[in-house]
Formats: structure tokens, sequence, C-alpha cells
């Protein structure tokens, strides 16, 4: 295969919960082994995406997972932090990619050309393996660490603002792998109270 044909999907998980890394994929597809039913990872079973995780792995030529950890997101924003984490994911691949597709509106800063993709998991298959690839992983990340902080139902909500989680978080304070610098975190460690509202949708999945 010709080096011009290498072209990576790079997708995040998790900019949004409160606790836990964000976490980027980078993917390199087969066109010779084309996967189905690839889509928006959060569009998916968490049986089909670690169906399609195992095809991934299997069938890919190149993938890698990356992560910004929470001190991180705290230091720079949970911005950066991602652009952070997708280009170790991109720097990590065992091939090099002549252009990386990037889901969202924003290109970390690569040595090679990038280009933003707006709904890109749902358009751009490679971008697709990617969104499920780090949704996979850092699945796998939050329910390893409800073993170690299991007061707070990581694996249930995997880090979001769900009632549940802010209950947690009122009753027993925030843990080392909250994100000091969301809301209503930042507040409640200003202010010794924490305020609990029903998320959005935009708060519990992703």
């Amino acid at each position: 295969m010709l080096r011009t044909e290498w072209i990576a999907g790079v997708d995040e998980a998790g900019r949004g919960p409160l606790a836990g890394p964000v976490v980027a994929a980078a993917v390199i597809l087969d066109p010779k082994k084309p996967i189905k039913g690839l889509a928006d990872s959060k569009l998916l079973s968490e049986k089909k995406r670690e169906q399609l995780f195992s095809l991934i792995r299997k069938c890919a030529l190149a993938w890698t997972v990356a992560r910004a950890r929470v001190f991180e997101i705290d230091q720079f924003n949970i911005l950066q932090a991602t652009l952070l984490a997708m280009q170790r994911a991109v720097a990590a691949l065992k091939i090099e990619p002549c252009l990386v597709l990037i889901d969202g509106n924003r290109c970390p800063v690569l040595p090679m050309e990038a280009k933003a993709i707006i709904d890109g998991d749902a358009l751009e298959p490679a971008i697709s393996a990617a969104s499920i690839v780090a949704k996979v992983v850092r699945d796998r990340w939050m329910k390893m660490l409800d073993k170690k902080y299991p007061q707070y139902g990581f694996a249930q909500h995997k880090g979001y603002a769900t009632p549940q989680h802010l209950e947690m978080i009122a009753q027993f304070g925030p843990s080392r792998i909250h994100r000091q610098s969301f809301s209503p975190i930042s507040e409640y460690l200003a202010t010794g109270v924490l305020e609990i509202k029903t998320p959005s949708i935009e708060g519990v999945v992703g």
C-alpha cells in the first residue's frame, strides 16, 4: 500500500465528565478489510461497541489510544487537553499517516496535513472507528477506577454528571480523579455546597 493512502481518523471520549481522563484514539483502516457497522460510538450499544472494537483491532492497519490526565485538564483546560491527547495518539501510530481526519472543528498541531470534520464520527469510517476505540477504552478505564473509588459509581455513569454521581460527590467530596476546574466541583471546593441539577442529555452521554 502506498503511503499516500494512509489516512488516520481521530476522535475523543470523555470531554464532558466531571472525573477521569479525556481519551483520544487514532485509527488507520485497511481498505482491503472493510468493517461493517461503523458509526458514532454514542449511537451504538455497549455490546455493539465492544464487538466493533474487536474487529477494529483485528482489521485496522494501525490504531492507538492516548489520554490527557485530570491534572492536565485542570491545568490547560479541556479543549487543550483534548488536543494534547489527540497529538499523543497520532504520534504513537506505528504507521505515519499522510492525512489525519479529526472529529469536530479544531485540529491539534500535527506534523502532517490535518482536517477537522464536524460530525466526522458519523461521516468518516476512520473517525467512527476512532470514536468507538476511544469510548470503549475510556469506559474500561472508568470501570477500573470504580474499583479504587467504589463510593462514586464510576462503573455506571463513567464520570458524567448524573444525579447519582452528584449525590456521591456531595456526600464524600471530590476524589483525586475529579476535575477541580469543572463546575459544579469548582464551586463546591470554594463554598462547600454542591448544586445538584438534572443534567441535560449532553451531560450523560459521549
